[in-house]
């Protein structure tokens, strides 16, 4: 294993770590240490990764990729050789001129008086010649000196430069350690496609259910319901049939006795759907019987047409003449359609 050190400047700061961290973690390393400084040349980003030699130029292929980067550098990292960033501002000597030089106050100097002419006793004044008379020569007098206040205008202090902002420091960030995620509530698991073994119907529970339909009906559904859960998953279907083939004859008895050696789409209409109102909702279109709402058909996967079924067989079975009654499900809603359609042909 060897360790890293990744040097990136970039422009922008925001996502900066995350980004870089998904591809170091891609390419096989651990992050070790990192920081992050804002710098006028950009955002200095420094990273401490661990990895496999091998894993090396992978890692440089990914980052080269990476369009945030302005520039990178890989080197190896060696423990307490804390190296700059090769895209930090260099701080630069601050420069500080010389003190200015004193003053110099200038010295007056005064002419030394010129020496006077004396004409000789010798000779003569006369009108054609020329005396020369000695000049009164007035003495220089030295220049005032200047005042200190003159003194100090003269001098020209030079200012001195504001010295260069301190260069920011870095700071390691070690990365934080993430809390041990929960563990994942139990989940209750779909109970596994089971193909259910057909039983013969349940006699005891279905005369249980109708022993008092005398009474009852039409309000058998709250005892079908309870017929439907009372029996085995195989058997329900059964049950459900013979409830219907018993509770349609019974209704026939009752109210439809003297009808007889009809057609199917007579006996649909003038038997049929009147006495399968009685129970549902149903409309009929036709060879077929929509039912709306069935209260059977409610439980995904756990269709009761086969009540409705047996009940339009136990109805309709003595009135048709001749031949025998076909009853076939085209649909139904507790396999995720919209209503129940029972197809019914001769």
């Amino acid at each position: 294993m060897i360790e890293l050190e990744i040097q990136g400047l970039s422009q922008s700061r925001e996502g900066l770590l995350i980004e870089v961290g998904r591809f170091i973690l891609a390419s096989g390393f651990t992050l070790q240490r990192q920081r992050l400084v804002q710098d006028p040349h950009g955002t200095l980003l420094t990273m401490v990764v661990r990895g496999s030699p091998r894993k090396k130029r992978e890692l440089e292929a990914a980052l080269e990729g990476y369009d945030r980067f302005v520039s990178f550098r890989i080197t190896p990292f060696v423990e307490g050789e804390e190296q700059p960033h090769f895209g930090a501002t260099v701080k630069r000597a601050t420069y500080l001129p010389p003190p200015a030089p004193e003053p110099v106050t200038p010295v007056a100097k005064v002419a030394a008086p010129a020496p006077a002419r004396v004409a000789s006793p010798a000779a003569s004044p006369s009108r054609d010649v020329l005396t020369d008379e000695p000049f009164a020569v007035a003495p220089i007098l030295a220049r005032p000196a200047k005042t200190e206040a003159v003194q100090a205008e003269a001098v020209q202090t030079v200012p001195a430069a504001p010295p260069a902002p301190p260069e920011p420091d870095f700071e390691f960030i070690l990365p934080t350690t993430r809390a041990p995620a929960p563990p994942p509530a139990a989940s209750v698991e779909a109970n596994p496609f089971v193909d259910v073994v057909a039983l013969d119907a349940d006699e005891g529970a279905v005369d249980k259910a109708l022993q008092s339909i005398e009474y009852d009906y039409p309000k058998l559904m709250p005892r079908l319901l309870a017929l439907s859960g009372a029996v085995p998953e195989g058997a329900r279907e059964s049950s459900l049939a013979l409830a219907g083939q018993r509770a349609g004859a019974w209704v026939f008895a009752r109210e439809y006795a003297l009808d007889g050696g009809l057609g199917l789409a007579d006996a649909l209409e003038r038997i049929g759907t009147p006495a399968l109102r009685a129970l549902v909702e149903v409309e009929q279109q036709g060879a077929q019987l929509h039912i709306l709402d069935s209260p059977l058909c409610t439980n995904q996967g756990h269709s009761g047409c086969s009540f409705f079924s047996g009940f339009l067989e136990g109805l309709l079975g003595p009135v048709i003449a001749p031949g025998s009654l076909s009853i076939f499900p085209v649909c139904c809603r507790s396999y995720g359609a919209d209503e129940c359609v029972l197809a019914i042909s001769d």
